[in-house]
């Protein structure tokens, strides 16, 4: 039967095994949220909205989970240097992933009102999908990088973002360009903004999650970074 250091390197690798685990499962479901709440926002689809809203309990159970099972091995298990980096990273990741279940449900509660009756529609309604489609790819690979402990992963995550921000100013720029030209739309067109800001925002906490997953990795922070705590706006 092991003992002593052996045994406790193989708890807390147990531990954070877990941890890993659940993260994963958030992100499943957030990555989930998104796409849904993508096509509920193209076809109008009210009862799909909905189920985005509802299932989005789900992810913050989780992240409950995953909070009292990292803070759990930081009392029990005592870890040090890259051990208690790789649990403080997952303690931060996994409020981070909560938050982009929370820009998905926000999406989907925006669907109803988008599509509201004898509501014009407008174009970047088949548009936003494609923006939403680099966040989520975002919000997959990052994690993918977090279980792997991948830090090229995490940099190749981080650099996508501006491809998604550039996405954002120009959907941003016909958006308003749009609504001035037919002023009857400004309700409809306001919330479509809202969606493709809480698009942006997701690529920018994948991009967060990116820059924990490179400091749990190397115990450095990335170069643009280096003066402040990783995923802190």
């Amino acid at each position: 039967m092991a003992s002593g250091p052996e045994h406790t390197v193989k708890a807390f690798d147990q531990d954070i095994g877990q941890i890993r685990a659940l993260i994963s499962q958030m992100g499943g479901l957030a990555e989930q949220a998104i796409t849904e709440a993508m096509i509920a926002l193209q076809r109008g689809d009210l009862a799909l909205a909905r189920q985005v809203r509802e299932r989005d309990k789900q992810i913050d159970a989780i992240e409950a989970e995953v909070e009292k099972l990292a803070v759990r091995v930081i009392a029990l298990r005592a870890p040090m240097a890259d051990d208690l980096r790789d649990v403080v990273a997952a303690l931060k990741i996994g409020g981070v992933v909560e938050r982009i279940g929370d820009y998905a449900k926000n999406i989907a509660k925006r669907v109803p009102m988008i599509h509201a009756e004898g509501e014009e529609r407008i174009e970047a309604i088949s548009i936003l999908p494609s923006m939403a489609q680099i966040a989520s790819d975002m919000v997959h690979d990052v994690l993918d990088a977090f279980s792997a402990r991948d830090a090229a992963m995490a940099e190749q995550v981080c650099a996508r973002d501006t491809a998604l921000d550039d996405f954002y100013d120009s959907i941003f720029r016909t958006l308003v360009t749009f609504m001035v030209e037919n002023p009857r739309t400004i309700s409809q067109v306001a919330h479509l903004l809202f969606v493709a800001k809480n698009i942006e925002r997701i690529g920018d906490h994948a991009t967060n999650v990116a820059e924990m997953v490179y400091f749990a990795a190397t115990g450095s922070y990335l170069a643009d970074r280096e003066a402040g705590e990783p995923g802190v706006n």
